[in-house]
Order: structure tokens, then C-alpha cells, then sequence
């Protein structure tokens, strides 16, 4: 499909600076662009590459002050990261849906599905499965006995919905995740350990997107809760009786230890980790490889390192770590002299 600027520029209330009828058919990155391609600029540091680029249209903040002629044709925006998003999803919202169900799917007659459904070969939709409306479910996807999965959800191939789980609508799970398995609890005995059987669920709730071969485990008792519009990356672990406040957004390999509860609208950096049984607040802003030990203090609050701290905390004891060798061969001189001083005293 082909957009002229005048088009993109209606569409996300932009303003045309150069050729409103230049056709734009694909996407591309300032610094690779290509004519018939539209691309954008919202970081300083690529702002060179607007002068050489060869995509037709370029999206950009109409902030910018440009130093000198460009030949690409600019849309000028208050956001351009935010309206190059809109513009992704229109554009993907323009692509053919899958539907129909393949030959080779296994759905129990139990099951409940819905229209403009599609469900790929060799899925698997167990007894009392429900799939809403325009739901899309990819090859070797299983759905247990009594899942509930709302209208217009994308899962894609081999995710696994454990029984009895329950999706809102538009939910999209990326492909090796699992949803449902048992949280990890086990009774230590004299002979070993016994297992605690997890009668719980996990409820997902509208808008919510979760990365490939990432895992959210049923509960203990009760519900483990991903509220509405929560981003999860790859490679995440959502432990047992968690719940994440809404909009919270989390990149890869965070772990969730069993019980913690994360506020709305937080903010996790990769590789985050979480002791069980606190409470993170709302609007908390945790750093790459942080380690959350215990309750946050509230809205607003900025944690870096592990355990977690302050970043004034944090950069403090780092500037200290730097003079720790000098330090200790300090002390180590003062014992010396110390040791000399004892020797000649008893003489």
C-alpha cells in the first residue's frame, strides 16, 4: 500500500514541509533509508543523517531546528517516537487476519469458539475452552480444559494456557510462553520435599502483551493478576500469587519472586529482580539488574543496584569502591607502624 505525506500527515495531525503528494510504501531507519520509504527522527545524535538520507518522508519533532535544505519531504509533529508508533500499528492493523481453522487443529466438542476465529495446525483446545471473537491462535498452541480467552487475542506458536486460566481481550503472548504452569512450591520433609498442589489461576486482563518463552505460574490459591495494558518482554518469570499493577511495563529476564505485587505504571529494567511478599508502588522506576529486597517507599522513587538504593546512594558507594585499594594498603602501612611502635615500646 502507498500513503503520500499529506495522507500521514491527517492521520497523525502532522504538518507538511515539502512535497505533500511524495508516496511512502515501506519503513525504514533515518541512517538506512531508501526512496519510497518513510522514516523519523527524535534522538539528537541521528540528527546528521537527515541531510544524506534517501527515504522520501521523514517524521520529526517541530521543535527542531534544521541547520541547513533537506531533500526529503518533513511531517512535523510534537512526538515523532510516538506518532512513528501510530503509524506501525496502522499499518499492521491494514494487514489480512488470519482466520479459519486448519484440518489438523484438535478441538474438543466441548469447546466454545468464535466467530472469524483462526487456529492453526496441530493446536490443541481442550474440554470448555472458550475463544472470543477474531481471536488468532498459531500452530501447536494449547488451550487446557476450561480457558477462557477473550475477543481479538494473538497467540502465537507454541504457547502453552494451562487449565482454567482466563484472558481479557486483546492479549497477545508471543511464541514458547507459558501461562499457568505450577508455581514452584515445596514443603520440606525429613525425606525430602512435598509438593504443594497449586488449585490456583492466572487472569490476564485487557491490552496485555507478553514477550516469547516467558512463564506466568498459576497460584498457590486464588489469582495470579497481569492487569490491564502490562508489557512483558522475553524471558521474564512471573512467580506464583504475583500481581502487576496496570500499564507497568517490564524488559527481559526480570524475575518475580512468589507473592510480590508490583504497582501501575512502574517501570522494571532487565534482568530486575524481586524478593517475594513485597510491595513495589506505583510509578517506581527500577534499574537494569536492580535487586528489590523489600517494600518500596513510594511514587515517584528511582532504585538502581542490588540490594536496591537510591541512585545519589548508589553512585556514592561506587566512587568509594574506587578508593578501597589505596585504603587498604593505608591500613595495612598504619598496622606496620603500629606493630613497630609496640616492638620498640617493650624494649
Amino acid at each position: 500500500m502507498e500513503f503520500t505525506a499529506k495522507q500521514i500527515a491527517d492521520l497523525i495531525q502532522g504538518k507538511v514541509e515539502g512535497n505533500e503528494q511524495a508516496t511512502v510504501r515501506t519503513f525504514a531507519k533515518i541512517e538506512e533509508g531508501v526512496p519510497g520509504a518513510i522514516s523519523f527522527l527524535s534522538n539528537p545524535k541521528y540528527t546528521h543523517y537527515i541531510y544524506e538520507t534517501k527515504s522520501s518522508v521523514i517524521l520529526i519533532n517541530e521543535d527542531v531546528i534544521l541547520e541547513k535544505p533537506v531533500s526529503a519531504t518533513l511531517i512535523r509533529v510534537k512526538n515523532a517516537y510516538e506518532c512513528v508508533a501510530k503509524l506501525l500499528q496502522f499499518y499492521e492493523s491494514t494487514k489480512p487476519r488470519k482466520t479459519g481453522i486448519d484440518p489438523l487443529a484438535s478441538i474438543s466438542p466441548k469447546a466454545t469458539i468464535g466467530q472469524d476465529v483462526y487456529i492453526g495446525a496441530f493446536a490443541v483446545i481442550g474440554d470448555g475452552a472458550v475463544i472470543g471473537n477474531g481471536t488468532q491462535i498459531y500452530p501447536h498452541v494449547v488451550i487446557g480444559d476450561n480457558v477462557t480467552i477473550g475477543e481479538k487475542c494473538l497467540l502465537y506458536a507454541h504457547v502453552t494456557i494451562y487449565q482454567g486460566c482466563k484472558l481479557g481481550n486483546n492479549v497477545t503472548i508471543h511464541a514458547g510462553s507459558v501461562i499457568g504452569a505450577d508455581g514452584f512450591g515445596f514443603a520440606p520433609n525429613t525425606e525430602g520435599y512435598d509438593k504443594i498442589p497449586q488449585i490456583g489461576i492466572v487472569v490476564i486482563e485487557d491490552d496485555v502483551e507478553i514477550g516469547a518463552n516467558t512463564c506466568v505460574d498459576r497460584s498457590t490459591m486464588g489469582q495470579t493478576i497481569l492487569h490491564k495494558g502490562v508489557k512483558l518482554d522475553n524471558l521474564i518469570q512471573v512467580a506464583h500469587n504475583c500481581e502487576i499493577g496496570e500499564s507497568t511495563v517490564m524488559s527481559a529476564q526480570v524475575g518475580l519472586a512468589g507473592s510480590t505485587k508490583i504497582g501501575s505504571w512502574c517501570m522494571v529494567g532487565g534482568q530486575a529482580g524481586f524478593a517475594g511478599h513485597i510491595h513495589v508502588a506505583d510509578k517506581t522506576f527500577i534499574g537494569a539488574q536492580c535487586g528489590v529486597m523489600s517494600d518500596t517507599k513510594g511514587n515517584g522513587e528511582q532504585l538502581i543496584g542490588s540490594p536496591a538504593v537510591s541512585p545519589k546512594v548508589f553512585f556514592k558507594a561506587r566512587a568509594l569502591d574506587a578508593k578501597l585499594p589505596n585504603m587498604y594498603r593505608q591500613i595495612a602501612a598504619l598496622e606496620r607502624e603500629l606493630n613497630e611502635l609496640k616492638e620498640k615500646l617493650k624494649d
